[in-house]
């Protein structure tokens, strides 16, 4: 017969492991300063990192060795930092990087060594370069920007700003804003197809998602969101294309859903009930499971793709605002 270590014959007895397999997905809590840290071998909590300030942001490194997330002032209080953190799978904050003032969101490029910083009440999007630990530039860009991408070839970073209804394009190679265009009302985010040639706004107000042809940065399309519930909005926020870029996926908000859209077609074809406010969200590198980041609910809904069904719901800290996996 074959022996057991301890180790395994716990796992045996009680069916989990301290060894977490992973992948790992990473949820920033935007009210406790904390990040959830989910197995989603198993979808439980592996960890909570416990950072402080207002979190919000969140990315992984391109080799996901690296977390990283914005920082920023509590609401209403005057303790705090605005910095861009760096940490490690363990937890530990490797450096704390220069990011202007009140960073949402960021993008980060595969080398890592620029980040690219939505300012919310500045009007601008900061340049920092990594290695110097500065900003090297900052630039005007619409009203209260609040989302930022980088495209997959590392040449363009997108920066939604809510108020003006616009996306400002930077030029990597230049660092300057080359080219700005109109979508629906308050654009929250942006997010690319692995290829590059589309990308998609999503405009909470607007209650639309744009379709745009990244190689003249023009918009295509608009795709109009059902509405529900006696004919309110569902309030587009976070969005994430499959591998394949068959599929758009789109948290909602007040929504609390998430619409699933042919991205040949542009048609919605399912309506995804998850927990209350999901903003951020994330697919696992296999592209089978969705993971929301639900901010009234406290929780994380994941989402099997192939059946478009919930299948489990992780508990996460207050005010999960981000995912990154």
């Amino acid at each position: 017969m074959k022996k057991l270590c301890l180790i395994c014959l716990v796992c045996v007895v009680c069916g989990s492991c301290s060894r977490a397999k992973g992948p790992f997905a990473y949820v920033s809590n935007e009210r406790d300063g904390t990040i959830t840290v989910i197995d989603t071998n198993t979808d439980r909590v592996y960890s909570t990192i416990r950072v402080g300030g207002r979190l919000r942001g969140i990315r992984l490194s391109d080799d996901r060795k690296k977390i990283w997330v914005a920082i920023s002032y509590p609401t209403n209080e005057s303790q705090g930092e605005d910095k861009i953190a760096e940490l490690d799978p363990s937890g530990k904050v490797l450096a704390k990087y220069a990011a202007g003032t009140d960073p949402e969101n960021f993008a980060i490029d595969k080398a890592a060594g620029r980040l690219y910083i939505a300012n919310e009440d500045a009007g601008t999007a900061s340049i920092t370069d990594v290695k110097a630990n500065r900003v090297i530039a900052s630039m005007p860009v619409g009203l209260e920007p609040e989302g930022a991408a980088i495209s997959p070839d590392g040449r363009w970073v997108y920066i939604t700003s809510e108020s003006s209804s616009s996306v400002s394009v930077i030029d990597t190679q230049t660092d300057q804003v080359v080219s700005t265009f109109l979508v629906g009302a308050r654009p929250r985010e942006a997010v690319f197809a692995a290829d590059g040639s589309r990308a998609y706004i999503t405009a909470e107000n607007g209650n639309t998602v744009s379709v745009v042809d990244t190689n003249g940065h023009r918009v295509i399309k608009t795709i109009a969101l059902p509405r529900v519930e006696g004919n309110a909005q569902l309030k587009p926020k976070g969005a994430v294309v499959s591998l394949d870029g068959k599929r758009l996926y789109v948290a909602t908000g007040r929504g609390n859903c998430v619409a699933v859209i042919d991205a040949e077609s542009l048609n919605v074809l399912a309506l995804i009930p998850v927990g209350q406010r999901p903003w951020g969200i994330a697919l696992s590198p296999d592209g089978r499971k969705l993971y929301t980041a639900n901010g009234i609910s406290n929780d994380v809904s994941v989402i099997d793709t192939t059946s478009n069904k919930v299948i489990a719901t992780i508990k996460a800290g207050d005010g999960p605002w981000g995912i990154a996996l």
